[in-house]
């Protein structure tokens, strides 16, 4: 009798608790928070758009999604609508992982709210009215492109546009059919003079569970915030490349196969590849070894199959962004899966297997703002590389050695760290001291797109002669070195037009266009981690780079000879900057502008892929790498 007293005593105070908790809690998690996995990061797609309450009583929104509705593939369902006045009112947070404690999976918040490109002109895409008209907050779900035409594709294709603000209005809830779970949106429906009312553009936000709030962490001194404790001299970099290539670590294959066999003697060939003498279509000081890439680019075309896994879902795999900072992942992925040369639908035939994700939408959907945890980031690539592994024998064989993945978010090397790590990566973020392996990774070109209809807008610049400028950079003060370079040099130099954030609006954005087309050098100093746009957006306008970063490797390292078109310098060289740049012969900086005159195409994307061009540069630096890592069974 006393036992049943105290099991009813102890049921009401149960009750009584969770009656408690739901007048604190009101967001649909008052039982989970109770069990020993509540804060567990496994994905869970309910939870990664903030499904149900949570989405509704948060209050809170995320990147606009501008969306045209007769082109969305993703079976949206509008429950309830609000007009809005102008596309002015929502803006987009384009939150970029800078430099973060990888180790702990820590990372500045800071850091994050700005991309690196924010400081450089600002509102980069106001001036894109031959693109589609609309403000550079807007997300679009575009149509692919192809050159400055427009055809129709099947899948969709996110443009993420420039940098914006960082807070959004919240609005009304739209579902999704499509998913498990449903997408939930936020609707603002914008103005359109589109006669048909299909083509209403649509104005989305993703609201995102911020249940579990975090009070306002102690700041850490990060390692972007910090010179690197080592530093790995370009010299070394290219004797650790060479050292690579006799010697790979790579697994040895499980059992042999006819595909492995094929690669290895294309290696044969490559390395008694005949000697090229004044090719017609390559420039020769800008490689390495001419002969070589020559016959391996040759090879590729003719041998290379690539099979890409149609597991994972929308919108981190599978959808690629074609605008902004993170372009380059974009154009590979859509460009790759439109490959009829080069795709596989029978994975047996394939030398290679792609991974299409994209490590911007992983962000942007799993990443819960004010946590500074990415741990929940890194476990849905991991649960992702297990589940092909297990479905598929193909990874086993190799360890996934024959595997690749291509991601420009500075998070990438972290995310795809242990359950990844045999895998060719494609990464922006190329330092040399965080896992990137010469040799074996690539360093992938950061390209900032302004205009996805057309990636070549306000392509070139002046001639040598009419260059007045010796020395330009403007932009954001990012990490430590930014500051050191502003401190040392602004408005200390009429030759050096050294600045810090210029300021927002279409007049600014040509003005730093300008500037780069007129200018001798572009100096392309690190943000918070090692790589910059400014590197392919100095040869975009033939002004040449001047790298100021200690441990990075320049862009397809394994081919280019940087030293024939740009200016690498460590970063203690900057109080002597212009001492430098000025005793470079004339001659000489002739030699290195018309190097990049000769090289700016290969870091050109088109909506059809052209040879030697930056869709092709990067897949045969992974073919290239896969040769030389191969293992004979």
């Amino acid at each position: 009798m006393v036992s049943r007293k105290w099991l009813i005593l102890v049921g009401a105070v149960v009750i009584a608790h969770l009656l408690f908790l739901s007048l604190f809690f009101p967001y649909g998690y008052t039982i989970r928070t109770l069990l020993p996995t509540a804060r567990d990061p496994v994905f869970d797609e309910s939870r990664v758009f903030g499904i149900g309450q949570s989405a509704i009583k948060s209050g809170v929104a995320r990147n606009a999604l501008a969306v045209d509705v007769s082109e969305l593939k993703i079976g949206l369902v509008v429950q309830n609508e609000t007009k809005s006045d102008s596309m002015g009112d929502i803006s987009l947070s384009e939150v970029k992982g800078h430099g973060g404690d990888t180790e702990n999976g820590l990372a500045s918040e800071e850091e994050n709210l700005d991309d690196d490109t924010d400081e450089l002109a600002v509102d980069r895409d106001v001036a894109d009215d031959d693109d589609d008209g609309d403000d550079d907050v807007d997300v679009r779900l575009e149509n692919v492109v192809d050159g400055n035409e427009v055809t129709q594709e099947k899948d969709s294709v996110l443009e993420l546009p420039s940098e914006a603000k960082k807070e959004l209005p919240s609005v009304q809830n739209v579902t999704s059919k499509n998913s498990e779970s449903p997408l939930v949106l936020s609707r603002a429906v914008a103005p359109t003079t589109s006669a048909n009312p299909l083509k209403e553009k649509v104005v989305f936000t993703t609201s995102r569970n911020y249940s579990a709030g975090v009070s306002n962490p102690v700041k850490k001194k990060i390692r972007a915030e910090m010179p690197p404790m080592s530093i790995t001299t370009i010299d070394e970099m290219n004797r650790l490349l060479a050292r690579n290539r006799r010697s790979s670590r790579a697994m040895r294959p499980r059992w042999s196969s006819k595909r492995d066999r094929e690669i290895l003697a294309a290696r044969w060939q490559i390395e008694n590849a005949p000697a090229v003498v004044n090719d017609r279509d390559l420039y020769a000081p800008l490689f390495r070894n001419v002969s070589q890439f020559k016959r391996s680019y040759e090879l590729m075309e003719r041998t290379l199959k690539v099979y890409i896994y149609k597991d994972g879902k929308k919108p981190i795999f599978h959808l690629p962004i074609m605008k902004g900072l993170y372009a380059s992942e974009g154009w590979f992925m859509k460009l790759m899966q439109g490959s009829k040369q080069f795709v596989v639908k029978d994975p047996r035939k394939a030398h290679l297997f792609y991974m299409p994700f994209s490590s911007r939408m992983l962000e942007y959907t799993l990443y819960v703002r004010n946590s500074h945890n990415r741990t929940n980031l890194r476990q849905h690539l991991k649960e992702y590389a297990e589940k092909i592994a297990a479905k598929y024998p193909f990874w086993n064989r190799t360890g996934g050695a024959d595997h690749f993945l291509v991601a420009c978010h500075d998070w990438a090397p972290y995310e795809t760290r242990h359950h990844m790590e045999h895998c060719i990566k494609a990464l922006c973020n190329a330092d040399v001291t965080v896992g990137f392996k010469l040799g074996r990774d690539v360093s992938l070109p950061e390209t900032y797109v302004r205009s996805a209809r057309n990636p070549l807008r306000d392509l070139g610049g002046k001639p040598p002669s009419q260059r007045d400028i010796l020395a330009f950079y403007a932009g954001g003060m990012h990490g430590y070195l930014r500051p050191i370079l502003v401190k040392q040099w602004k408005d200390k130099d009429p030759d050096m037009k050294i600045f810090g954030p210029m300021p927002a609006g279409v007049a600014s954005k040509m003005n730093y266009i300008q500037h780069m087309k007129r200018s001798k050098y572009c100096i392309c100093p690190k943000g918070y981690e090692v790589n910059s746009p400014r590197v392919v957006e100095s040869i975009f306008y033939e002004c040449v780079p001047v790298i100021i970063s200690d441990n990075f490797i320049p862009p397809l390292f394994e081919v280019f000879n940087w030293n024939s078109f740009s200016i690498i310098l460590p970063e203690k060289d900057i109080p002597n900057l212009k001492e430098i740049l000025v005793s470079i012969p004339a001659k000489r900086y002739v030699e290195l502008q018309l190097g990049v005159r000769k090289v700016q195409r290969h870091f050109l994307w088109h909506g059809k892929p052209l040879k030697y061009d930056l869709f092709h540069m990067t897949l045969h630096s992974i073919w290239y790498n896969r040769v030389y890592q191969i293992k004979p069974r």
